[in-house]
């Protein structure tokens, strides 16, 4: 593997590090604001715009495999199917949902608005071909999709209160690796 190769490799993962931390915030906090304090953040996404529609992605991509998994349990109820999926998702990732409501709501710029606007289109286009209500070329997909969505969001139940930040207690670091995390302990057996 040539040098350029394993810097991009790390930087790819360093992104998906970076965004595991900002979903992990998002719904422990549940409070719809985005993470940019967090450590990586400012370094690893050029700006908020950025950042929401990787995470517009992360909804996405998890909304579709649930869907997927859904239809294969339920495959005489495709319109059943996409709403609960639909709802196992925003329960799934209640804090991301959050960030992607609050700004659809109130975008921080146009570009962010018009992405948020083209993505929800595509959404419900396919929440509306994978419950068979429409074709995915089909003019009229984007409403009928709207409608299972809302659908879906009226059927969930109301947010939990947001988690307790945990209390920070510093570990020990001893020499023979005790103390640490076990993903603290993997990393430093593969360093040495």
């Amino acid at each position: 593997m040539t040098r350029t190769n394993r810097a991009a490799w790390a930087a790819h993962h360093r992104r998906g590090d970076v965004l595991r931390a900002v979903v992990d915030h998002a719904d422990l906090h549940r409070d719809g604001l985005l993470p940019t304090h967090l450590p990586g953040v400012a370094e690893t996404f050029c700006d908020e715009t950025d950042l929401v529609t990787t995470l517009q992605l992360r909804w996405h991509t998890r909304l579709a495999g649930r869907i997927e998994r859904t239809l294969a349990e339920l495959p005489a109820d495709h319109e059943a199917a996409v709403v609960s999926a639909w709802r196992a998702t925003a329960t799934e990732l209640p804090g991301v949902r959050m960030i992607l409501d609050r700004a659809a709501a109130e975008p921080a710029s146009d570009e962010l608005a018009a992405a948020l606007r083209r993505s929800a289109a595509k959404e419900h286009t396919l929440l509306a071909a994978m419950a068979g209500l429409a074709a995915m070329d089909d003019d009229r997909a984007p409403a009928i999709g709207r409608v299972l969505e809302d659908e879906a969001r009226a059927g969930l139940p109301p947010a939990p209160a947001p988690a307790p930040a945990p209390a920070a207690t510093p570990r020990a670091h001893r020499a023979d690796g005790a103390g640490r995390s076990l993903v603290g302990r993997l990393k430093a057996v593969l360093a040495a």
